[in-house]
Parts: C-alpha cells; sequence; structure tokens
C-alpha cells in the first residue's frame, strides 16, 4: 500500500496501522520519499539533504521504529527514491548554495545539470537565478535588494524577498571594509555599488519569466526550483543514494521505486549501476517480493506500442501501463465517434487528440523549454561543423527541424548513444516522429531531418566525433522527456475533453477502448516479460481517483443521453455564466467532473455538503483551467474568467437552482452502480494478474478525489479498520455498496487467497478462458495455475445495462443464460469456492455462464 508521509502524517502514523495492513492482506508499505525534503513538503520529491532521513517525518529513528513495527506484522517496505533532481532557491540546501558561493570551484559544481558555458557569455561561469517578480533593473532601483547578515551561520548574504543568496567570500570581505550602508539600493550610489558586486557573484538574477529562454541548468520539467542532478558521475551517485544504501544493506527497506528514470542521462545505466549496488549490500530478509534481489520498479510512462527495456535490471514499471490498459478495457467503443463528435461541437477543438497533442507541444516548446531547445540545437550544430558535408547547416535550421520532430514525438525519449547507435525498440518510434515532422517542416529544412535521425542515433559515430554526439543525443533525449510531460499530460489532457476517464498519467488518450482479446495479449506479455511488475489503479499523481474513472466509463456506454444532459444543464445555467465566461468547453469538462466525483452519500438538498464538494471541485477547476492554459495559467492568472468559472461552479452546488443540481445528481446517481461495479472489475483484475498489486492510500474504499492535492487528503483509518473487523462477504455487502466496505472485502478477500498461495500468483500460468454466447465480447475470463493449484476470475465489463435492481450490483435474472465459458483440461469438473458469494461452483468444460456469475465479478479457487 502506497502512504504518502509528510509532517501532518509522520512515520509515526503509520506505526499504529501496521496490524490493519496486515490483516487487509497488504505485505509491504510502499513509501513516499523518506530523506530530508524542504520544510512543509506534502510529498518528499524536493529533497534537499539525501545524506538523511527528513527529520518532519521523523528522522532515522522514527522510520525504525515505523519498519520495526511492520517487521512485526511480517510487512516489508518499498521506498520511493528521486535521483533525478534536488530542490533549490531557498536557504536549505548546502549543496547548491555552495555552486552559487564558488561557482563552477564549488565541490558540489559537478553535481548539478548546469551548462557553465552557454551561449549568451554573460553567463559564462555563472547560473541564472530566475526568482525576480519583475525585471531586474527596476527590482534593484525598488530597493527589494538587501545586503543583510541572515545568511546560514550568520553570514552576509542577498535577501530578495523570501530568497536568500550566498555571496563570494571575497567580496563579504569588501563588503564588511565598506559597510553595508555603501550597498543601500535607497541610493544611486548605493544601487551602483550593489549592482557591481552582484555582477560579480557565480549566479545572475534574472526576472522568472526569462527562464523558459534562459536557464542555462536542466530543470526537474519546468520548476524553477528543482535542479537537475548528473546522477551518472559516480560521485554524484553515491552521495545521493548512500544512506538509501545503508538502509538497505540492515535490512530496512527490501525495494525501491525510482522517481522519473526518464529525465536521467542513461536511465538503464543508472538502473543497473542501483541493481548492482544493491547485489553488492544484500541482506537476508524474508518477505514475498525481496526472497532473493531487492525489488526494483521504475515510474516510467510507455508510448503506444513502446516495451520497457529487458536489459535495464528492474521488476517492470510502476503500473501506468496496466492503470491505462484497464481503463481502455471498461470503455465501450461504440461511444467512441459519439462523444468525440459532441466535444468537437461543444468546444470548437479538436475532436483528434492528437492534433490537441501536437498544439501543446509546439506552445511547451515556446513558452517553457526555449533554453533546452537552443542548448540542443548548438550541440548538433557543433556536430555539424565536425563534417565538410554537412558544415554550412544553419543553426537556425536545425532548431526548427527539431521542433517539428519534437512536436510529433511519440513516446517520451529513445535510448541511444553515439558508440551504438538506436536500440532496436527506439527505431519504430523515431520513424513515426521522423514520417509526422516531413508531413510539417518546411520544404527547404525538409534535408535536415534526415541529418538529425543520423546524428540522433540512426547510426554509430566515428570514435573523435562521439563525444560531442553524445552531447547532441543527451540534449535532445533529456528534452523530450519534460517536453512530453509538460505538453501531453500538463496541457493536453486538460484540453481536451472527449471523455476524462480516458485522459490520466501514462494513458494513451487517442486509444478510446480495448477488446478483451488485446488485454489479455498485453496481461500476458507483461506477465512473461516482468512478472512482477507493479499494477496499479490509483497514485498520488493521478488527475482523478480511480473511482471516479471508473463511474465515467460508463458514460461510453449511453452517449447519446450524455450529451442530452450536457445541453439540457448548459441551457439551464446560462443564467449562472457571464460575458467573461466560463466556455462551453470548460463548463462541460465541469458537468463531467460533477457527475464523476459526485459523493455517493451527497444529496441535491444537503447545503452544507454540497458546498463542502464545490469547494473540493473548485481547487481542481482553478488548477486544469491554469494547466490548460488557454485563457489563464499559473503565471498569468486571468482573475476575471476564473472567477466567473467559479460562479457558475458555485451557482450550480449552492445556488437557488435546486432543479439544475438535483438533475446532476440524478445523472450521478444513476450511473453510480455501474461506475461502482467498474470499479470492483478493476480493483479484481488488478489483485489478480501476473504483477505486484498496488493500492493507494485510503483507496480500499471508493475513490471519488480529484488532481492534487485532494488525492492526498488524509485518510479516515478508523472506519477503515471497523470496517474490516466488523467483516462480511462481498455478495452480503453488495446491496450497501455506497460505504466502500464492498470494495475492501473485494480487497482483503482475494489478497487472503494471494498470502495462503504466494506461488501460485507469482509465478503461475496465466490462461484466458474462451467465452462463447451474445455477451462474450464483455467477458474477461482467465485462470491462473501452477502444481495443482487454480484460480479463475471472471468479470462482466461495460455494466450500466447488465444490472438487475435499481441502484444493485447483481446482475439482470437471465441476463447470460445463453453464455457459456470454456475452461481448460486442468479444470474440467473441478469444484470451487467462489470466495465473493461464499457460493461452490464445479467448471465444466462448458459451463453456464448465468450460472458462474450473480454480480459482475467472481473470483473462484480450488
Amino acid at each position: 500500500m502506497r502512504m504518502q508521509f509528510h509532517k501532518d502524517f509522520p512515520f509515526e502514523r503509520a506505526v499504529a496501522l501496521a496490524p490493519y495492513l496486515r490483516r487487509l492482506g497488504i505485505s509491504h508499505l510502499y513509501s513516499s520519499p523518506i530523506l530530508t525534503a524542504r520544510a512543509g513538503s506534502n510529498h518528499g520529491y524536493d529533497v534537499i539533504d539525501p545524506t538523511t532521513v527528513n527529520p518532519e517525518l521523523g528522522g532515522e529513528e522514527g522510520f525504525r521504529a515505523l519498519v520495526a513495527a511492520l517487521r512485526a506484522e511480517g510487512l516489508g517496505v518499498v521506498v520511493d527514491i528521486v535521483p533525478n533532481h534536488m530542490a533549490v532557491g531557498g536557504d536549505d540546501n548546502v549543496w547548491w548554495l555552495d555552486v552559487l558561493t564558488y561557482g563552477q570551484g564549488s565541490r558540489f559544481g559537478h553535481f548539478f545539470d548546469i551548462d557553465w558555458e552557454p551561449a549568451d557569455p554573460a553567463l559564462h561561469g555563472k547560473v541564472l537565478i530566475p526568482t525576480l517578480g519583475k525585471p531586474y533593473g527596476e527590482t534593484l532601483r525598488s530597493g527589494e535588494l538587501k545586503i543583510t547578515r541572515e545568511g546560514r551561520h550568520g553570514g552576509l548574504t542577498l535577501r530578495y524577498a523570501d530568497h536568500l543568496f550566498p555571496l563570494r567570500p571575497a567580496d563579504r570581505i569588501e563588503i564588511e571594509t565598506a559597510g553595508l550602508e555603501a550597498y543601500d539600493g535607497a541610493t544611486e550610489e548605493g544601487r551602483a555599488r550593489l549592482h557591481d558586486l552582484l555582477e560579480r557573484q557565480n549566479w545572475r538574477l534574472a526576472h522568472w519569466m526569462v527562464a523558459g529562454d534562459e536557464i542555462n541548468w536542466r530543470r526537474f520539467f519546468d520548476v524553477n526550483e528543482l535542479a537537475g542532478l548528473r546522477i551518472a558521475d559516480p560521485a554524484v551517485f553515491e552521495a545521493t543514494h548512500q544512506k538509501l544504501l545503508d538502509l538497505y544493506a540492515e535490512g530496512l527497506i527490501d525495494g525501491f521505486r525510482v522517481d522519473h528514470v526518464d529525465g536521467l542521462m542513461d536511465p538503464g545505466g543508472y538502473t543497473r549501476r542501483l541493481r548492482e549496488h544493491l547485489d553488492q549490500r544484500q541482506p537476508g530478509r524474508p518477505g514475498e517480493l525481496a526472497k532473493q534481489r531487492a525489488y526494483l520498479v521504475v515510474e516510467k510512462i510507455l508510448g503506444p506500442g513502446e516495451e520497457l527495456a529487458t536489459d535495464w535490471e528492474v521488476d517492470g514499471a510502476s503500473g501506468y501501463d496496466f492503470m491505462d490498459d484497464v481503463s481502455a478495457l471498461l470503455h465501450a467503443p461504440a461511444g467512441e465517434e459519439k462523444l468525440g463528435a459532441f466535444w468537437a461541437e461543444i468546444s470548437g477543438r479538436p475532436a483528434d487528440f492528437h492534433a490537441e497533442e501536437e498544439i501543446a507541444r509546439r506552445e511547451i516548446l515556446d513558452r517553457s523549454f526555449s533554453a533546452q531547445l537552443d542548448q540542443a540545437a548548438h550541440a548538433l550544430h557543433a556536430v555539424a561543423r565536425l563534417d565538410y558535408e554537412t558544415r554550412d547547416t544553419p543553426l537556425a535550421a536545425i532548431r526548427r527541424a527539431l521542433v517539428e520532430l519534437l512536436a510529433h514525438f511519440p513516446a517520451y525519449r529513445t535510448y541511444a548513444n553515439a558508440a551504438e547507435g538506436r536500440t532496436e525498440a527506439d527505431r519504430p518510434i523515431f520513424a513515426r516522429a521522423l514520417e509526422k515532422a516531413r508531413e510539417t517542416i518546411l520544404p527547404a529544412d525538409a534535408p535536415v531531418l534526415d541529418q538529425l535521425d543520423r546524428w540522433l542515433g540512426g547510426e554509430t559515430a566515428p570514435e573523435d566525433q562521439r563525444a560531442l554526439r553524445d552531447k547532441a543525443i543527451r540534449r535532445f533525449q533529456q528534452l523530450s522527456a519534460p517536453v512530453a510531460a509538460k505538453a501531453v499530460e500538463d496541457t493536453a489532457f486538460y484540453r481536451y475533453g472527449r471523455l476524462l476517464s480516458r485522459a490520466d498519467v501514462g494513458f494513451d488518450v487517442a486509444t478510446f477502448s480495448m477488446d478483451v482479446a488485446t488485454f489479455h495479449e498485453k496481461a500476458a506479455a507483461r506477465g512473461k516479460a516482468f512478472p512482477d511488475a507493479m499494477l496499479t489503479t490509483a497514485t498520488h499523481d493521478h488527475k482523478r481517483g480511480e473511482d471516479v474513472r471508473a463511474r465515467l466509463a460508463a458514460l461510453s456506454e449511453i452517449p447519446d443521453e450524455w450529451a442530452a444532459a450536457v445541453r439540457r444543464w448548459r441551457e439551464a445555467s446560462a443564467p449562472l455564466r457571464s460575458e467573461a465566461g466560463p466556455s462551453a468547453a470548460d463548463e462541460a469538462i465541469l458537468f463531467q467532473t460533477l457527475v464523476g466525483a459526485w459523493p455517493h452519500d451527497l444529496e441535491p438538498d444537503d447545503a452544507e455538503g454540497c458546498e463542502a464538494f464545490a469547494k473540493r471541485v473548485a481547487g481542481w477547476q482553478e488548477k486544469a483551467l491554469r494547466e490548460a492554459k488557454l485563457v489563464t495559467d499559473w503565471s498569468a492568472p486571468n482573475e476575471a474568467y476564473e472567477g466567473a468559472a467559479r460562479d457558475l461552479l458555485m451557482g450550480v452546488m449552492t445556488g437557488r437552482d435546486t432543479d439544475l443540481r438535483a438533475d446532476v445528481a440524478a445523472f450521478a446517481k444513476r450511473i453510480g452502480p455501474a461506475g461502482a461495479a467498474n470499479g470492483l472489475i478493476q480493483t479484481l483484475l488488478r489483485l489478480t494478474l501476473p504483477g505486484v498489486p498496488d493500492t493507494y492510500q485510503g483507496t480500499e474504499f471508493w475513490d471519488l478525489s480529484l488532481v492534487d492535492p485532494d488525492n492526498r487528503r488524509p485518510v479516515d483509518y478508523a472506519a477503515r479498520q471497523s470496517a474490516l473487523e466488523a467483516g462480511g462477504a462481498v455478495l452480503d455487502l453488495a446491496p450497501r455498496w455506497r460505504d466502500g466496505r464492498v470494495k475492501q472485502a473485494l480487497i482483503a478477500t482475494v489478497l487472503a487467497e494471494r498470502a495462503r498461495r504466494p506461488d501460485l500468483f507469482a509465478r503461475g500460468a496465466y490462461a484466458p478462458l474462451a467465452v462463447e454466447g451474445p455477451h462474450a465480447d464483455d467477458v474477461v475470463a482467465f485462470s491462473r495455475e501452477l502444481a495443482g493449484e487454480s484460480v479463475v476470475v471472471i468479470a462482466l465489463r461495460r455494466p450500466l445495462s447488465a444490472l438487475g435492481a435499481p441502484q444493485g450490483l447483481s446482475l439482470r435474472a437471465n441476463l447470460l443464460q445463453n453464455d457459456v465459458i470454456s475452461s481448460s483440461n486442468a479444470l474440467d469438473d473441478r469444484l470451487m469456492t467462489d470466495r465473493l458469494t461464499g457460493r461452490e461452483f464445479r467448471l465444466g468444460a462448458k459451463t453456464s455462464l448465468g450460472e458462474a456469475l450473480v454480480m459482475p465479478v467472481a473470483f473462484f479457487t480450488g
């Protein structure tokens, strides 16, 4: 189970939960990053000191106490680690402060991915600090830059607002001699002297808006407070991993999840090095996941058709691929065209996601990654100058060709190097990008694409050119990944509203649905290549909760009904709109969100509950509008538009038009049972397919959360503990499904069987079962078999029209009477027990599905 630790939920809070986790069936606590992060961090990815365990979480002593409590219950520990970047910009990261103090001569100067000789000669030997809220000259004249004695240990430093910047030691002596008053920005003489002083520093202050165009160090995406590390440098690796490796060697940690592996220069080289270090420090320990080696998975976004490399020495990815597959499985293909047409009609934006993605990629390259694009272009231009055949290739042409290539790149990145060229897996990815780029590039620049193909791994480089080629390849590969993340997940996903359930982290949004045969193929392939890959359906990064997506998937079954409802609601909400907004597209996305996340127990006449829900949605709405970057964004908020959008939301949820609110609530209630059934289906598949199931904190009850910080709200563990202690079979709890206990019971039931049969679930054969009959296309059925032990899983997807009594989870009588399931010879005439209902059932060569299924899910053991 994934848990998010922070100052309000430190290690100590999880100690008391260890017995509950064991009873639920959890084998390992999967922790957010534990190293020292910026004070007040609610996620832990902004590490400032990788050599210590975060004191806000309880420090190393607190972590040891947590591990002891977990070990007492037989549980292990998996820890999230952040090798790509560190938090900078404050007065708390001593490594970064040392770099600012001593520049390239700092002992940490090579730790961060800084270009000390960028194209701009004014930045040679300096670090650009894009922190100022207005241009440098205006800030200097305002007197906001002051020399103070507030630095670490009382040393002289420069203060700007809440930021402190260290001065060179020689300049501190000068200031002490001249006196602080000599650098007072209130006078012309003082400003001139202060400016001269600042120009001598190893850093250069600048307006925050110049970062995208001029920054000379790699950031995490476009975040100025997170600086990229050169983790491929052995010294950097050792310094940032020593504490974690020591804890692992002691037996306190069983495995790791590597965050944002594609941000690294050489992801495969990094994971192989990490695996080598872990193998060298392997302690003896019990545990399902780490009997011999450390469990090691990577956060990796796999593009369409992309597979995780098998030579990285990892156990698999962290589960986004499964989350995408099971989501697509739940969607009805018949809804794709109608929902796409409706979205294009109401929004005026493309029905095709790829068109939306291309627009976003071009915008993001221009606004956030112009500096990194320039660096890649300069690196390639240097390669061009090595060959008399290509030396006349203009820098500007290379830059334009790069833009076209990145605008169409179908994956996060490739993994080429100059000595070996492009991997076989990367060739089709690059080929697709080139094909699309040739359709949009200026005809005069088309030949440059062929050169980029060669230089970026299409051929191996002569030995005397490898250094420059590798630099160019590295610049490109470390640019394509953040461009994809910001343009696709953090921009296009918020602009595209065909159906929000198909737009989440790691999703192939252009693929609306997946048939059962394809789902089986992908599950079997994953099980063969990475049998211990993580399987997840909810994360700390998801755009909307797993059960929001499951409920919205039901809309694919009734596209006409949904379109009619949105038109009806837009007409009813007209008095709530103003000239300032919101747009029809943003209103349609809002109604999807309200219906998808509407709490099960919320009645439209509950004023207090409706207001509380509206405030949660308002937090999502602000983030969604700003991430979309169409009318407002984080850098320049359009307060009038945001206010109009919020007014409409509050008017719907708390206004006088109770009929509109009741209509929205009724629609949520209408698809609620189908959403719950879909939620049980994806949960059962996550727990039984080849792989290691990951349950995000609190999602053992229904997960109707929205994007962070909503999905990181405190979890009511007391309610979950009480529900588990009360017990109850899944079938018995199904009539009261709204309280979430039925989902928890499903998880506990299946995990109990996993504990009894660990080898079966870890290495048992995966065999799809054939289904015949009118509902064959909607039945997912398979067995897991090993050494005479078997389990059979059956699920009926697209349940909206299949459920019986209103608001119940039982199937309609006689629905499946003409459908049969065919089992393998190993299961013929075997007496098995459906652990969700308690019924015993004999599975023969041909078994009536109508008799086997009373709910949309069944889990047989025998």
